[in-house]
């Protein structure tokens, strides 16, 4: 365990807890060596010796305080087993440079919920499934398509993220010279910030009130992570999570 990570033991989520629900806060690590921190949900009353189980995570930038924690919540009402996490460099889970996310390590944090609850002593590991919420959906996926003990995969998203990265909402900047300039300004960025300590951080919602002309997925985001869900640990309530170049490999010097 690292000792390093340091768990909040009051109640702190953005819903409160159901009383026919039972919570206790857990520690598992991923193969990278990264400690992360879950909320354990079970359902009170049932008799069952092994339960179905559901490992839980996003959106994009979000905690376990937030979404995931309620739809993990939720599910244990209804009898399972579920544990929402904290991805690596996030929330209350181990790793640096904080505020960082990767493909291949998230898809590691999911696995490594799956292994948690494989072991759990009150969980049936021949029945598991995940939960991808928005840009974790596509993290679920990958999850999914590589690990064999997943039964289910239930992926809850808004809109395609990467569609929007790469083409611009609405598909407004779908042409190689728009996307060219997106993949221009991330990479003359890291230039400018290499060395300085600063990873360069930005958020996808803004600040209250939201103006009306924003885009919808914009304004409703925003109005949950910086309103009614609002979380100190979040990305998305807070200064963003360090800026990630998009996938476009138009106009570039490679076969």
């Amino acid at each position: 365990m690292n000792k390093n990570v340091v768990l909040e033991q009051e109640w702190d989520k953005t819903f409160k807890l159901d009383e026919n629900v039972n919570h206790e806060k857990v520690i598992f690590h991923n193969r990278f060596g990264i400690d992360l921190v879950g909320d354990l949900y079970s359902p009170k009353n049932i008799n069952e010796d092994k339960l179905p189980a559901l490992a839980v995570c996003g959106p994009f930038g979000a905690v376990k305080e937030q979404a995931s924690g309620l739809y993990a919540m939720e599910m244990a009402k209804r009898g399972f087993i579920t544990l929402a996490f904290d991805p690596s460099y996030t929330g209350e889970s181990g790793g640096y440079p904080r505020y960082n996310a990767s493909p291949d390590i998230n898809t590691e944090d999911f696995q490594s919920a799956v292994d948690f609850l494989s072991t759990y002593g009150k969980a049936d590991p021949d029945r598991i499934g995940i939960i991808g919420i928005c840009g974790w959906g596509g993290l679920a996926l990958n999850t999914a398509s590589i690990d064999t003990r997943i039964k289910v995969t239930i992926v809850s998203t808004m809109y395609d993220m990467s569609r929007i990265a790469a083409k611009g909402y609405f598909d407004q900047n779908d042409s190689e010279v728009e996307r060219h300039k997106i993949r221009d300004t991330y990479s003359n960025l890291r230039t400018k910030i290499y060395g300085s300590g600063d990873y360069g951080r930005a958020g996808g919602c803004i600040s209250l009130p939201v103006p009306d002309e924003v885009p919808f997925y914009v304004k409703d985001y925003s109005e949950y992570y910086k309103g009614r869900a609002y979380h100190p640990r979040s990305l998305n309530s807070t200064d963003g999570w360090n800026l990630i170049g998009t996938m476009s490999f138009l106009n570039a010097p490679i076969l």
